[in-house]
C-alpha cells in the first residue's frame, strides 16, 4: 500500500508552491505528469498481480469443492460394489478437500477485498491523471502569462528598466546641451549689440573732430556768408 500513499501525495501536492520553487515551472509541470503516469503504470501492474492472485485462489477453492463432491460419489459407488475399504479411502480424500476449502476460503475473501480496493483506487488515480493531463496545457499557459506579467511589472517598478532609464538620462543631457547653446547664443548676441553701440559712439566723436578741424581752417561756411549769397 506504500505505492498508493506515494501516488496520493503526488496528487495532493501544492502545485503553486512547486511552481514557486521551480526554476522552470513548465518543465516542472511536465515532470509531475510523467511521475503520475509512471506511478499509475506501476500501480496497474500491482493491481493485475492482485487480481491474478484472487483468481488463482478462486480456482483452488472451487476445485476443493468439486473434489469433495467427486470423492463423495466415489464413496457411494464403492459401497454399492461392496467395497467398504475403498469407500473409506474416498471419504478420507473428501475430508482433505474439505480442509483445503476451509483454509482457502478466508484467503480468497481477503484477496478479493484487496483486489477490489486496489481496482477502485486505480480507477480514481486514472481519473486524477486524466484531469492532470487536461489541466497541463492550462497551467503552462498560466505560467507563461505570469512570466510576461512579471516582466511588465518589473519594468514599471524599475526592475530591469536600465535601458529606459539610460534613454531618459540621455534625452535630459541633450535638452541641457540645447539650453546651454541657446544661452550662449543670447550672450553672443548681446556682445555684438554692445560693440555696435561703441562703434556708433566712435563715429560720432570722429565727426565732431572733423568739424572742429574745418572751423580752424576756415573751411566751414558761416551762416552770414550763406545769407549774403
Amino acid at each position: 500500500m506504500g505505492m498508493f500513499s506515494r501516488i496520493t501525495d503526488i496528487f495532493k501536492a501544492n502545485v503553486n508552491e512547486a511552481l514557486d520553487k521551480a526554476e522552470d515551472p513548465e518543465k516542472m509541470i511536465k515532470q509531475m505528469v510523467l511521475e503520475m503516469e509512471e506511478s499509475v503504470n506501476k500501480t496497474t501492474l500491482a493491481v493485475a498481480r492482485g487480481i491474478a492472485n484472487e483468481k488463482s485462489l478462486f480456482k483452488k477453492l472451487n476445485r476443493a469443492k468439486e473434489e469433495q463432491e467427486e470423492w463423495q460419489e466415489k464413496a457411494k459407488k464403492a459401497l454399492m460394489a461392496g467395497r467398504e475399504d475403498l469407500a473409506k479411502q474416498a471419504l478420507e480424500k473428501k475430508s482433505i478437500s474439505a480442509r483445503n476449502e476451509k483454509d482457502l476460503t478466508p484467503l480468497y475473501i481477503q484477496a478479493k477485498e484487496t483486489a477490489d480496493k486496489m481496482k477502485s483506487q486505480l480507477d480514481q488515480l486514472k481519473l486524477k491523471l486524466e484531469e492532470a493531463r487536461q489541466r497541463q496545457s492550462t497551467l503552462i499557459a498560466r505560467s507563461q502569462s505570469a512570466k510576461a506579467q512579471k516582466l511588465i511589472s518589473q519594468s514599471f517598478s524599475g526592475v530591469g528598466s536600465d535601458a529606459f532609464s539610460k534613454f531618459d538620462k540621455f534625452e535630459g543631457k541633450i535638452e541641457t546641451l540645447e539650453a546651454e547653446a541657446e544661452a550662449f547664443g543670447h550672450l553672443a548676441g548681446g556682445d555684438t549689440s554692445l560693440e555696435d553701440e561703441f562703434k556708433l559712439l566712435d563715429a560720432s566723436s570722429s565727426d565732431d573732430d572733423l568739424l572742429r578741424l574745418k572751423a580752424e581752417m576756415g573751411l566751414l561756411d558761416s551762416p552770414k556768408n550763406n545769407e549774403k549769397e
